[in-house]
This record gives structure tokens, C-alpha cells and sequence, in this order.
């Protein structure tokens, strides 16, 4: 089935009264189960483009459906109750809360669903633990380094069992090791749970892993490549 299908899908920015096209009139669809690399120079509107999937960003024109959602037409309480429920999110900048230590960044979508505080405990500690952090569960973002703050941010976007997994520049901060760890994890859920996983990369170690390649130049589509 499909997962997501943008039409005509449009960002114009007025800057100073120039108008900047980040993202131009792109037609896509994405399936269930893909693990796909949005790759490009930087300022071609990847992260653009993922914000506004997410609904963090509103398109200028154009649509985006999801599963039977048409995430540009939702109500702002609407679209927040949607993303908790369907959209795992790993951003460059981590995003965590720093008042919170690791174990409790990754309880907290947990807790905004519902789930019991022994459910929330469980989980996110067998999600610290599978990423290498179970020895750092207590600490919070300012105890770790950055590579250890990303690896919470994906155990955290995981956390919420999301339908799918919109991650941008998810390993920019990571060693060699660390990113082979959490792609290997992805690509395990991928595989075993059918999460959806669309990347925002310049990293060629996420692109080998990917099996379709999307390239972006300008606000446009270049190259949509489906590896064998």
C-alpha cells in the first residue's frame, strides 16, 4: 500500500522580498516497508521537504496524503494527535530535553499516548540498551556526547512504535561504529516490523544501506533510483 503520496508539493519562501523555491512541484509516492535516502546539496530543500511530510512545515501549495490522511488539511490539535501516533522524528540537532535524563527523553512520547509507567520504563530501557546507551539511562543530554545524544534521539523516535521514521541527517554526529550500530537497528526494524524509514543524508554510509535513492537539486526531483 501506499504510505505517502505528495502532489505538486510546493515551498516558496519570500526573503526580502526575493522569492526562494525551496521545494518545486514534486510528485512521489513512498510504499510501506521502503528505506529510502533523500540525498543532495545542501540547500536543496531535503530538510524541507521532511518538515513538511511531518507536518512541521505547511507547503505553499500542493498535498501530502498519508495512509487516508490528508496531512495539509488537518486542524493544528489534529495534525499534533497525528504525528504522536504515526511519525517517529530524529533531527540533526537532537531536540532532546535537557531537564530529563536519557531514559526519560525516550519515556516522554510514551507517556503523551497513554502507556503505564512500567510499560514506558521497559521499553525505553530495552531501546537505550539496543542502541549501547544501557549504561547510561540515568544521565542527561549534558552528561553525553554528541554521538550518545543522537543514539537517544533515535531510540526516542522509536519509542512510539511509529508507522514511520523521518529522520534528518540522523548520523552527522556519529562515529564509524556508533552509525553502523543504529543502521543495522533500523534496518531491523525495517525489515522485521515494516516501519517506513525516509532519510534526509549526506552520509554515503546511509545511501549503501538505502534500497531507493531519491536526488534533490534545486527543489526537484533529479533521480529516483530503486536499487536491486
Amino acid at each position: 500500500m501506499n504510505v505517502i503520496e505528495v502532489k505538486q508539493l510546493t515551498k516558496t519562501y519570500n526573503d526580502s522580498e526575493v522569492e526562494v523555491h525551496a521545494v518545486q512541484s514534486i510528485d512521489m509516492e513512498i510504499v510501506e516497508g521502503e528505506f529510502t535516502a533523500i540525498v543532495g546539496p545542501s540547500g536543496c530543500g531535503k530538510t524541507t521537504f521532511l518538515n513538511m511530510l511531518g507536518g512541521l512545515d505547511h507547503p505553499t501549495k500542493g498535498s501530502i496524503r498519508i495512509g487516508d490522511t490528508m496531512v495539509n488539511e488537518l486542524k493544528p490539535t489534529q495534525l499534533i494527535d497525528f504525528r504522536l501516533h504515526n511519525i517517529g522524528f530524529v533531527f540533526q540537532a537532537y531536540n532532546l530535553i535537557p531537564v530529563l535524563t536519557a531514559r526519560e527523553n525516550v519515556e516522554f512520547i510514551m507517556q503523551l499516548q497513554g502507556l503505564s509507567k512500567a510499560e514506558r520504563e521497559k521499553r525505553a530501557i530495552a531501546l537505550l540498551t539496543e542502541v549501547g546507551l544501557g549504561e547510561r539511562i540515568d544521565s542527561r543530554p549534558s552528561r553525553l556526547s554528541g554521538g550518545e545524544q543522537q543514539r537517544v534521539a533515535v531510540a526516542r523516535a522509536l519509542a512510539s512504535k511509529p508507522k514511520f521514521v523521518l529522520a534528518d541527517e540522523p548520523t552527522a554526529n556519529l562515529d564509524s561504529k556508533s552509525t553502523e550500530t543504529l543502521l543495522d537497528m533500523m534496518e531491523k526494524l525495517n525489515r522485521e516490523e515494516n516501519i517506513t524509514f525516509i532519510f534526509s543524508t549526506h552520509d554515503a554510509r546511509v545511501v549503501n544501506k538505502a534500497r531507493r535513492v531519491i536526488l534533490l537539486e534545486d527543489g526537484k526531483i533529479i533521480k529516483d533510483e530503486h536499487k536491486a
